[in-house]
Parts: C-alpha cells; structure tokens; sequence
C-alpha cells in the first residue's frame, strides 16, 4: 500500500542537499515564501537580530541586505547566532515530527487485533482528536480508519493461502465481522477468498506476449478488464511473474481477437499520439485508484512532478505515497506513471525500468 511510504523508520536528518536552493537567490526566494520544501535545505541568519531561522519561520521578513545563509545549524551557531525560538531550527522541523507521530501510529494500527480509538491514536501523538485526524489524512493520504482497512486487506491476503479456513484468516486480520469482511471482498481480492486462497484457482486470465521497440510486452486481462501490461527484455519471465501472482489461476493464451488488444497496446507504445483507451480491472486503495486516475489525466507530451500530482488529488503532503502508488502501477503505459518526474525535472525510478521511461518521454515529445 502506497501509504506505507511513512513507515520507513529513518533517522531524522538536520540537514539536506536540495538542488533547487543552491544559489543565495534561490534561497532568499525560498525565504520570502516561507517555503518549507527548504527546510533543512539551508538556514538563513538575520544580523540586526541575532537569530537564525529555517526557511519556513513565520517571523517578521527581515531585509535582504541583513540576512546571511548557512548549511547547517552548527555553522550559524559558530557564526554567533542563536537559534529562534519560534521555528526552532535546532530540533525536527514540524513536518519531520508530525510523520514520525503519523509513523508510530501506524505501527499502533498494525500491531493492534482491533483499531484503536481516535482519541487513543491521538494521545499516542500527543495531539487533538481532530488534529490528529488531520495531520494523519495530510501525511498518508488517508484516513486513520482507511489505513487500517487496508492494512487488515492486506494480512488477510497473507493469511489467506496459509490458513486452516477463509472465516480464520477473516479473523486473524482484524475483521470483526465476516460479513463486513465479504461485503468488500471482491475490492480487495479481485476474485472469491475461496479462489483467492486456492491461489487463484478458477480464476480466467487471458495472456499473450508481443513485441515492441522497448522488448517484451504482456498484456493480461480478466472478462472485467486489462489486470496487467508488464515490460522487459525477456518474454519467459514476464509470463513466470504473471504466474506468481497467482500460481493456481487458469492462464489462457490469447486468441486472435486478443492478440488485437496487444497490438493496440503496442500501437500506442510506437505511436502515442493516437491514445490508448481500454478497460481497467485495477485493484488498489482508494488513494492508489485516485492517484492512478490523476496520471491518466496527463496529456501525452507532458511530464507533472509528484508534488503536483499530490496537489491534485487534495493531498500535498504526501509525495511519498503518490511516488510509492506510481511505483505499484501494474499496467504500464495505460496508466502512464512514465510522465511523473521529480521536482527538478530528473527522472526517477520507474518500475520497467529507467531507460524506458525515457524512451515513452522522448516518443511522446516527438509525437
């Protein structure tokens, strides 16, 4: 699940290199907008106070010609300064501390056999109910009751193929009620538990491999939609990786009306000007399906960074979970994750690799 971006228990860093404020311009820019995308970037000194600052200080903005930067805390120290005491630069910035409370909390959700309270999560915090509440949704996308919804779909779709029965792995993940439980199933699954922990057994996924300018391509899909379109060099494993997602289900070859399909997948790969609209069997969690549809909303010839895509769905704080939903993207070019790039225009990862998603950009930019 993409939210789990903040579990990754990282010391907490004073200080960091970001190329976007590496001239005194750029970071008296970041200053005058109180950019917290800076902090920790740089800290800026004012010398009619005496203080140093980080970036995002809601203080007074003092005159460009009084202000100073510095890389780290100790150098504005060493130069003679005092820490303010409004943004604190010494210690975490607000941000860092805010998702390492969301972090435990979410450790609190997955350890416990029922969700805790709201109230108890936001005691945990050391925040207000709706606070909490708030600041939890901003850092994760979701809900506290979201996250553990997902997180008990998850363990159930561990527990699944291992259990003594459906109704006891219904259990063991946390759903207090099996009726709740296959109220949702098909959402969380894709198909029946009982076919679900027979891994996949029953279940009709039709397959075939073409070939393209960027290798190998696979496109699956069930009688609801395209479940998969996977890319690589070598034909064979993208039918074993196909396997192992569900070793038991009925993998049917394409015929030549499928084999149709895959041509207009690669048609589009070759010639992306002409768009691709197919049908979608998507699973994922509410914010993964919103950041998907975000994506495909991305004309073709143009890039948007992560930060934007967070903005558009009405979650800018949490980069990391779109970054980590793009990177769970399973159908390559329908869902064009290829056309998200960082901040500062580089390429980042890109599950089927870097030099392909180069390659997308540059044909669509041509097209």
């Amino acid at each position: 699940m993409s939210v789990l971006a903040i579990r990754n228990d990282e010391p907490m860093r004073a200080e960091r290199t970001n190329p976007a404020f590496t001239t005194d311009e750029a970071r008296w820019e970041a200053v005058k907008r109180r950019d917290r995308a800076a902090d920790g970037a740089f800290y800026y000194s004012v010398r009619t106070t005496g203080v140093f600052c980080r970036p995002s200080c809601g203080a007074r903005l003092p005159r460009r010609e009084n202000v100073a930067f510095h890389a780290t805390p100790a150098a504005a120290e060493k130069a003679g300064f005092r820490p303010c005491k409004r943004c604190r630069p010494t210690q975490a910035a607000l941000a860092e501390r805010q998702a390492a409370a969301v972090a435990k909390a979410c450790r609190l959700i997955e350890r416990a056999d029922e969700l805790p309270s709201l109230a108890a999560l936001a005691k945990s915090a050391g925040m207000s109910r709706f606070h909490f509440h708030r600041v939890f949704k901003q850092v994760t996308g979701v809900t506290p009751k979201a996250y553990a919804a997902a997180h008990r779909a998850r363990r159930v779709r561990t527990a699944l193929p291992a259990s003594g029965s459906v109704t006891e792995a219904i259990y063991d993940a946390g759903f207090n009620s099996s009726g709740r439980f296959y109220a949702a199933s098909t959402d969380l699954l894709g198909m029946r538990p009982r076919d679900f922990r027979a891994g996949g057994a029953g279940a009709a996924i039709r397959f075939a491999v073409g070939q393209c300018s960027l290798g190998a391509i696979l496109v699956a899909a069930t009688d609801k939609g395209v479940c998969a379109i996977m890319l690589g060099d070598d034909p064979d494993a993208l039918v074993r990786e196909l396997q192992d997602r569900f070793p038991k289900a009925r993998l049917i070859g394409g015929d030549v009306e499928f084999e149709k399909l895959v041509a207009r997948v690669v048609g589009f790969v070759e010639a992306p000007a002409q768009g691709l609209d197919l049908p979608l069997d998507l699973r994922g969690t509410a914010f993964q399906q919103r950041v998907w549809q975000a994506l495909r909303k991305i004309p073709a010839g143009r890039t948007a960074t992560y930060t934007e895509i967070a903005k558009r769905i009405g979650r800018p704080k949490a980069v990391r979970a779109v970054a980590a939903a793009c990177a769970d993207n399973p159908v390559a070019v329908a869902i064009p994750c290829h056309r998200v790039v960082r901040l500062d225009g580089n390429l980042a990862g890109y599950r089927w690799g870097i030099a392909r998603k180069r390659a997308l950009l540059e044909k669509e930019a041509a097209a």
